[in-house]
């Protein structure tokens, strides 16, 4: 009886439009979510299948060994597409001339992802290769053309076989993972191998397996070799590839999850203002039907079953919409992406799903469930009402309601949490404002010009509507400044992480007796005069007095990490780009004592706390030394960075190695030339390709963001006509009185401008100020950016939200102006 009952007027509800602004609020608003985590889902797929370019495949198992055919075979039963690699230093030929590079050896289906790109000779237009050498050719980088005098179409040697320059590489997608190469790059088919005679059981050369196909199979290959992965085979996924790749990605998903988490925030704000006009239409029919021996409980129960039939509705007519959205947005910008954005997956329909349900359930359900409560006699007596219901009751339905909310949509405690403090700021300066202006405009009600003393009263006369209004309004605007500081602001900052000359050429290998020679060849050459660092190679055996065993660990990173040596250098000042986190820097009388700095990051993933006694195996030495700081580092300022640190006395005594960076302009090859000439025993490597995928990344990241904002605009623009609305009934009834009084139609209209304007002046001034703060939280916190705060923010927060909602709400007033002040009346 009940459901049928409660379908009836639910249908009743749609044709008279009672539900209508609540409807069109809450589609808009799950609209506005899944537009956002369809988009985002899938650029968020395809930013991880452009990651994997990084690897040319999505998951690469590596050995000193040939790897077992039972790795292939997985493969195959899993329906993974395959490539092999063989790789090794060795030394080519030309005539006299001789130069060491790295030789990788290519099956035809290389690369499984991304694209490699040649060019026929240094200087033409790239073009992508659509399929690696032939045998007989060999692809060379232009290092190598440069340092043998050579030019595409001639040939050289390489152990037994003789090849032909064919092509010149421009970018190979697998080498971006391995910066540290021993020279130019040589690209050959994995045919050829055998008549070079270079490769032996005795040989020094990796042999990589690579995988690639969808996200659950590669899921299911990955569980199952790192089950009882032997010793010396080595399983490295995407996010495991480089820390400085790995560190841009996860800022780009971080902001894709922001901005997608603003338009929450927008989402239950325009419902939380709509839902006040559903709740008191809804009053009218509680009360006949409590007049026609309805009960409470049936009343609740129908309101409840029309509520969920609502949130159904509008989540699925939401959904559509947000899909039809997404796909209007692919096909504008789909063409800057190197490959076809991948179809979404099905967790943005249950996250719309969701959404609708907890907003309208958390913003309309607290004060909807007084209803029941309204007495029979409000069909004579329209003042009557049921018990207002304790805003305390209220605002916690709420909180829960966004806290649930932003933390599904940020997936991320710490981002979430920092966007609702900010909301609740604001939301307590608004409701404290509301407050103190309503006792200063008290007095105006009876003083002042008509215009003025109108519309500054017009917020005293009803307190709970402009507390309301200015709280819609002030979260509203909030929400687009955060996304106008993370389009402008954050986004700028973080594309100055990867400036225009940051370092793209490491040298590593630098014995101590040429550091000297070393740093006077730099400056003669204009290279900057770059710190030379300390390098050392050891293998982390113990932390405290626990053995570290690779079974000791479950996360692929963790095992990888203690079964390789570490990269320790010493130094007696930390670096400008490291940031300690935890425990202090060395004083100079401490240089001579044994202690370690340790990178963050690292610490968390190896279990590594303050105060912990690492031990060190280097050169069948045992170093000791105890955690006297951790902080964090910025690894993709391409400055030599290390994972440990040890005081200068600790580690003095040991063989070390030097490493520096610099950046090289375009067209300045020939200085590696003569550098290579010069230090013959010093290892260049080129981060080119590497930079050049982090800055596409940055950018395709952005795009995203860019389009966040242009949709989340128009739900902004929602919160205003519904904060409008809010006082619609309200503002009919003072309008027709008014007008009864004599005020003529356009001292009203500019009357409701100044109280609009003042509404908007406050809101846009406090919304500015907790966005700043948010802001600088956000960015310093989670992104660990530089923010500096743009006055420019203010200036749009405080004159766009006067403006804007000032010029909004006399356009929302006309039509009551300009109606008929005895029908107004005679309707009641």
């Amino acid at each position: 009886m009940t459901l049928p009952f409660a379908l009836q007027l639910f249908r009743r509800d749609l044709r008279n439009g009672e539900l209508q602004l609540l409807s069109i609020a809450l589609v808009l608003a799950v609209a506005a979510v899944t537009s956002v985590e369809f988009f985002t889902d899938r650029v968020d797929r395809a930013m991880e299948l452009q990651a994997g370019e990084v690897l040319a495949a999505d998951l690469v198992l590596a050995s000193n060994d040939p790897l077992p055919d039972s790795y292939r075979q997985q493969a195959d039963r899993l329906g993974l597409q395959t490539a092999q690699t063989i790789s090794f230093p060795s030394v080519v030929m030309r005539g006299e001339k001789t130069q060491l590079v790295e030789v990788k050896a290519v099956s035809p289906s290389y690369p499984l992802r991304g694209r490699l790109m040649v060019r026929s000779t240094p200087g033409e237009p790239e073009q992508e290769a659509l399929q690696p050498p032939r045998p007989g050719g060999i692809w060379v980088q232009p290092r190598l053309l440069a340092a043998l005098e050579m030019q595409a179409g001639d040939r050289l040697s390489l152990g037994e076989a003789e090849l032909q320059v064919t092509q010149v590489i421009s970018r190979d997608p697998g080498e971006t993972a391995n910066i540290f190469r021993l020279g130019p790059g040589a690209l050959l088919a994995l045919e050829d191998i055998p008549a070079t005679g270079l490769v032996t059981p005795a040989s020094r050369v990796r042999h990589r397996l690579l995988l690639a196909g969808t996200a659950p199979s590669v899921e299911r290959y990955r569980n199952w070799a790192a089950r009882g992965l032997p010793k010396g085979i080595s399983l490295t996924h995407m996010s495991s590839a480089r820390p400085e790749l790995r560190n841009t990605l996860d800022r780009g998903k971080r902001f894709l999850g922001l901005a997608a988490l603003v338009a929450v925030l927008l989402a239950g704000a325009a419902v939380a203002l709509s839902s006040r006009r559903f709740v008191e239409r809804q009053a009218d029919a509680s009360a006949i039907l409590r007049c026609l021996g309805a009960s409470r409980a049936l009343i609740l129960k129908v309101l409840l079953i029309r509520l969920l039939l609502l949130a159904l509705l509008a989540s699925l007519l939401g959904a559509a919409l947000g899909f039809l959205a997404q796909f209007l947005l692919t096909s504008l910008i789909g063409s800057w992406f190197s490959t076809e954005l991948p179809l979404p997956g099905m967790r943005p329909l249950a996250i719309g799903a969701g959404t609708g349900l907890i907003t309208l359930l958390g913003f309309v359900l607290p004060p909807a469930l007084r209803l029941g409560s309204v007495p029979p006699l409000r069909v004579l007596r329209r003042d009557l009402s049921a018990p207002p219901v304790s805003s305390w009751t209220v605002g916690l339905f709420a909180l829960a309601a966004m806290a649930l909310l932003m933390l599904w949509q940020a997936g991320e405690p710490k981002l979430a949490a920092l966007v609702l403090a900010g909301t609740l700021l604001t939301v307590g300066l608004l409701l404290v404002t509301a407050r103190l202006l309503i006792r200063l405009l008290t007095p105006l009600r009876h003083r002042g010009g008509t215009i003025w003393r109108y519309g500054l009263a017009g917020l005293a006369r009803n307190p709970a509507m402009t507390a309301l209004q200015l709280t819609g309004f002030g979260i509203g605007i909030l929400a687009l400044l955060l996304l106008a500081i993370v389009r402008v602001d954050l986004l700028a900052a973080w594309e100055r992480t990867i400036p225009s000359e940051v370092p793209n050429q490491f040298l590593i290998n630098i014995q101590p007796a040429q550091v000297d020679d070393l740093q006077l060849f730099m400056q003669a050459n204009d290279l900057g005069g770059q710190t030379i660092y300390p390098m050392l190679r050891a293998r982390l055996t113990r932390i405290n007095d626990r053995q570290v065993m690779v079974d000791d660990y479950i996360e692929d990173r963790a095992r990888r990490l203690v079964t390789r040596e570490f990269n320790l250098s010493r130094s007696a000042r930390m670096q400008s780009d490291n940031r300690i986190v935890a425990g202090r820097w060395w004083h100079p009388d401490q240089h001579d004592q044994p202690l370690f700095s340790v990178e963050l990051d690292l610490a968390r993933t190896l279990g590594i706390e303050m105060n912990d006694r690492l031990t060190f195996e280097l050169a069948g030495n045992e170093i000791q030394g105890r955690v006297s700081n951790l902080r964090t580092v910025k690894w993709d300022s391409f400055h030599p960075n290390f994972f440990v640190i040890g005081t200068p006395g600790l580690l003095q005594d040991y063989p070390t190695t030097f490493i520096t960076s610099f950046y090289l302009p375009p067209g300045r090859e020939r200085v590696i030339s003569r550098l290579v000439q010069r230090f013959p025993s010093i290892t260049i490597i080129d981060v080119t390709a590497l930079l050049r995928q982090i800055r596409d990344i940055i950018s395709r990241g952005s795009l995203a963001v860019e389009y966040v904002f242009l949709f989340t605009l128009g739900t902004g623009l929602l919160v205003l006509y519904a904060g409008i609305q809010a006082s619609r009934e309200h503002r009919r009834q003072e309008s027709a009185i008014l007008r009864t009084l004599g005020l003529k139609r356009r001292d009203l209209l500019l009357a409701m401008g100044v109280e609009f304007f003042s509404l908007g002046l406050l809101a846009g001034l406090l919304a500015s100020l907790c966005a700043s703060l948010t802001g600088w939280l956000i960015s310093s916190e989670l992104f660990g950016l530089e923010y500096a705060i743009n006055p420019w923010l203010w200036v749009a927060g405080i004159l766009g939200g006067g403006i804007g909602i000032g010029a909004a709400g006399v356009l929302a007033s006309y039509p009551l102006v300009i109606r008929p002040p005895l029908q107004t009346l005679r309707e009641g």
